[in-house]
């Protein structure tokens, strides 16, 4: 079921120089025939969490702010989680804790992120499939839009605009994370559930802390999926400047029929 962030081109950036191929430049003198040397692979990073990118498919670039000045749409904020593919494609998403009055982002954040491709994210040298946890803000000053969208969730962060990414739980052969699973043995009727979690987790993206902060609705089982979705996860770390860092996090997590 589809339903329904940036951090700063300079972070985006940063990660250039992990991309740059060494080219080899040969002799400028005649000497013995040789094979010509291929350029050698491009060594992936240890970590990268996936990222929005810049290109003409990142979801930043796709929303269409003049179209919700048209339709009237004002100062709005809403959370997003999406299923990044090792390709960058996106498989699922969803959409909560939106302001109110926010309908019109929404219907556009999802019609965007349905479409949009993002830089895949790599763990231990591979590409992985991840979950995207971001945050998309919009305003009008003075007549005109102001849109960003963050990878985190994280309300002082937010408030800061902070150059953060939050930590990705990511499913691999290093992580034993499957995504998320609706508690049906549970609930007998098809309602949405939203749980907090607060986790520490550290520079490697391992989870040292797990404990439960709140569940809505109470005692309907979300609170006991979330733990149990989470307690076996690996993540790629928390990105702060460009770099791993350890980090704790309140991570708003949400379940829909």
């Amino acid at each position: 079921m589809r339903a329904l962030v940036l951090s700063s081109a300079a972070f985006l950036l940063s990660w250039a120089n992990l991309f740059a191929a060494e080219v080899q430049i040969g002799p400028t003198k005649p000497g013995p025939t040789k094979a010509p040397s291929a350029t050698p692979a491009v060594a992936l990073p240890q970590y990268r969490p996936a990222l929005l990118g810049t290109g003409p498919f990142s979801v930043i670039n796709r929303i269409d702010t003049q179209g919700l000045i048209r339709n009237g749409q004002k100062d709005a904020t809403l959370n997003f989680c999406c299923s990044v593919t090792k390709t960058g494609e996106i498989a699922n998403s969803w959409v909560y804790r939106a302001t109110p009055e926010s309908s019109a982002l929404e219907q556009d954040v999802l019609f965007c992120l349905d479409t949009a491709v993002f830089v895949p994210a790599i763990y231990n040298h591979q590409t992985v499939h991840v979950l995207f946890f971001g945050t998309v803000s919009f305003k009008v000053v003075n007549g005109k839009s102001r849109l960003r969208i963050f990878a985190n969730q994280e309300k002082e962060e937010l408030k800061n605009e902070n150059d953060f990414v939050g930590p990705q739980p990511f499913v691999g052969r290093d992580s034993k994370f499957e995504g998320l699973h609706y508690p049906s043995d549970v609930l007998t009727a098809s309602v949405s559930g939203l749980v907090e979690l607060g986790m520490k987790i550290d520079g490697d993206g391992n989870l040292k802390e797990l404990k439960l902060v709140s569940e809505y609705p109470p005692l309907a089982g979300f609170g006991r999926a979330a733990a149990e979705d989470f307690r076996v996860a690996r993540f790629i770390p928390a990105f702060r400047n460009g770099k791993p860092v350890e980090c704790n996090i309140t991570l708003p997590v949400y379940y829909s029929p």
